[in-house]
C-alpha cells in the first residue's frame, strides 16, 4: 500500500511530512487514488477522475503553500477547473470543458494542493442530499445505507473516508454543514464574500451561497481560510475584515463567551429526542468550561422567512436558467432536469419583478431581527440536523412526491439556512454520536465577519470533546 499512513494526518499535517521529506507529494497522489479505486464504488463520492493531471503536478514545482502536495477534490458545481468538465449535477446543465480556472481554484491550487478529481453533487446544489441522474447516488462512509448530506455530499464523502484530507464545498442553504454533519467533519460556512466567487458570479447574486472546504480538522478549516480568504479584485463587495491569520486563533482561548442556545424549528415540532440531549448536554459542557449560556431563539417569524426566500431563490434560480438556456440554445427537454430544479424553473417564471423584490426587502427586514440577537449573545447554538442522517430511501431526489420530499426535508434539515440570508459564520462541529455510532454535529453561529471566535470556540471544543479518533465503517 502506498503509504498506509495517509489517511491518520489532516491536511496540515501531510504538507509537514512533505516539508520534512518524509514522503513526496507523488507519493501522497498515489495514496489518494488508491483509496479512491478502494472506496469509491461504494461511496460514488468523486465523480471525475484527473489521475494522470495530478501525477504531472505532483511531480513538477509546486507552490510553497500551507498545504504543499496535499491531494484535494473540487465540488462539480460552480468552481471552474482549465480543462475539467463541469456538471452541475446536471444532464442539461454541462461545460465540457472550463478555459480557465477560476479565482478560488486559482487560489487552491497557491495554497499547494494537487487536485484529484471533482466530487459529487446533486443537480444544480438545489437539495440536502447527494443523488442526481446526472452523477448518481453519493453514499455516507458512516453507514453507506445512509445520505451523505448535500449538496457537497461527495466532498464530505471522500473527507470521511480518508480518501482527501480536505475537500472544496460551498453553501446555499447548508451545503458545506449539512454534509460536514452527517459525515463526522468540520463545515465552516464562511461571512459572506469572504471567499472569491470569481467573475462568472451570476448565482451568487443574492448573496446566500459560499465556498470553504470540509475537513477532518478545525486547523485545517482555519488554515485553508487564511490560504483563500483575502480581498478579490474588482469584486462589487468589500472582503470583510480580519484582525489576524485564523490558525492562530485555533489554538487561542475564546474568554467567557455568552452563548445561547435552542431547537426551535420553524414549524415548531420537536427534533429527534437523541440529538436534543446532545443538545443539552453541549449546553452543559460549554457551562463547565466557564461560559455563559443561556436557552433562547431566534425569535424569527420563521414562516414570513421562508415565504420571503422562497420568492427571492426561486426568481433567483429561474433567471439562472434562462442564462443557461441562452448558453446552450434551447429549453431544457423532458428529463433533462429533475422535479426539484423543474419545480423551481417553472415556479420562478410565475413570480413577478414585484414578488420578487418584496421577497428581498422582506428579508432584508427579517435579517435585521435575527442580526439584532446577535447583539447581546457571542454564539448561537442548535444542533445541525434535527434526526441522525436517514437512510437514502427518505430523502429520495428523484420522486414524484416532492410534497413528501419537502416533508422530509424540513424534518431533517430545520437548522442551517437563516444564517445564509443574513451572511453570518456558521460552523457545524462533529461533537457527538449516536447510539448506532452516526455522527451528530452541532452548530454554532456568531455575528457577521466574526470566523475568529468559531474557531477559538471550535478550537476549545476539539480538545474538550474530541473527534480525531473516530473512523466510518469504510475508512483508510
Amino acid at each position: 500500500m502506498a503509504f498506509a499512513d495517509y489517511a491518520n494526518h489532516d491536511g496540515l499535517g501531510l504538507a509537514a511530512l512533505v516539508k520534512s521529506g518524509q514522503v513526496t507529494p507523488a507519493e501522497l497522489v498515489e495514496a489518494a487514488i488508491e483509496r479512491i479505486e478502494k472506496h469509491n464504488p461504494v461511496l460514488n463520492a468523486v465523480v471525475h477522475k484527473a489521475y494522470d493531471e495530478a501525477r504531472a503536478t505532483a511531480a513538477g514545482d509546486l507552490p510553497d503553500g500551507a498545504f504543499k502536495g496535499v491531494p484535494f477534490l473540487i465540488k462539480d458545481l460552480g468552481a471552474q477547473v482549465k480543462g475539467w468538465p463541469r456538471t452541475s449535477g446536471s444532464i442539461f446543465a454541462e461545460i465540457a470543458a472550463d478555459e480557465a480556472d477560476n479565482e478560488l481554484v486559482t487560489r487552491y491550487r497557491a495554497s499547494g494542493v494537487v487536485l484529484v478529481g471533482k466530487s459529487n453533487t446533486p443537480e444544480f446544489g438545489i437539495p440536502g442530499v447527494t443523488t442526481s441522474r446526472r452523477l448518481g447516488r453519493c453514499s455516507n462512509p458512516w453507514d453507506p445505507s445512509r445520505i451523505s448530506g448535500g449538496s457537497s455530499g461527495g466532498a464530505a464523502s471522500a473527507t470521511a473516508a480518508g480518501l482527501v484530507p480536505l475537500a472544496h464545498a460551498s453553501d446555499g442553504l447548508g451545503s458545506i454543514r449539512i454534509p460536514a454533519a452527517c459525515c463526522g467533519l468540520v463545515g465552516l460556512k464562511t461571512t459572506r464574500d469572504r471567499n472569491p466567487n470569481g467573475g462568472e458570479d451570476y448565482d451568487r447574486a443574492i448573496g446566500f451561497s459560499v465556498d470553504h472546504v470540509v475537513s477532518r480538522t478545525v486547523r485545517d478549516s482555519a488554515a485553508m481560510l487564511d490560504a483563500t480568504g483575502y480581498p478579490e479584485p474588482a469584486s462589487p463587495y468589500a472582503s470583510p475584515a480580519k484582525s489576524g491569520p485564523y490558525l492562530e486563533e485555533v489554538g487561542r482561548s475564546p474568554g467567557r463567551l455568552r452563548i445561547s442556545w435552542s431547537s426551535e424549528t420553524a414549524n415548531g415540532k420537536p427534533i429527534d429526542p437523541e440529538i436534543q440531549a446532545k443538545l443539552e448536554q453541549t449546553a452543559e459542557t460549554l457551562k463547565a468550561l466557564g461560559h455563559e449560556v443561556i436557552e433562547r431563539g431566534l425569535g424569527v417569524d420563521y414562516r414570513g422567512l421562508y415565504r420571503a426566500q422562497t420568492l427571492v431563490s426561486a426568481s433567483n434560480f429561474a433567471a439562472g436558467m434562462r442564462r443557461w438556456i441562452e448558453k446552450i440554445g434551447r429549453e431544457p427537454g423532458e428529463g433533462e432536469i429533475e422535479g426539484l430544479a423543474r419545480r423551481a424553473f417553472e415556479g420562478g417564471k410565475r413570480i413577478s419583478g414585484e414578488q420578487a423584490l418584496w421577497g428581498w426587502q422582506q428579508l432584508r427586514i427579517l435579517n435585521r431581527q435575527i442580526l439584532a440577537a446577535f447583539e447581546v449573545v457571542d454564539v448561537h447554538l442548535t444542533p445541525v440536523l434535527g434526526t441522525v442522517p436517514p437512510k437514502h430511501e427518505l430523502l429520495d431526489t428523484l420522486t414524484d412526491d416532492l410534497k413528501a420530499f419537502d416533508q422530509a426535508q424540513a424534518k431533517t434539515f430545520p437548522f442551517t439556512p437563516p444564517f445564509n440570508f443574513t451572511g453570518q459564520p456558521s460552523l457545524s462541529l462533529p461533537l457527538h454520536q449516536s447510539t448506532e455510532g452516526l455522527p451528530i454535529a452541532m452548530m454554532f453561529t456568531a455575528r457577521y465577519a466574526d470566523e475568529a471566535t468559531l474557531f477559538r470556540l471550535a478550537g476549545q471544543l476539539e480538545k474538550e470533546m474530541p473527534w480525531k479518533d473516530r473512523r466510518p465503517q469504510v475508512w483508510g
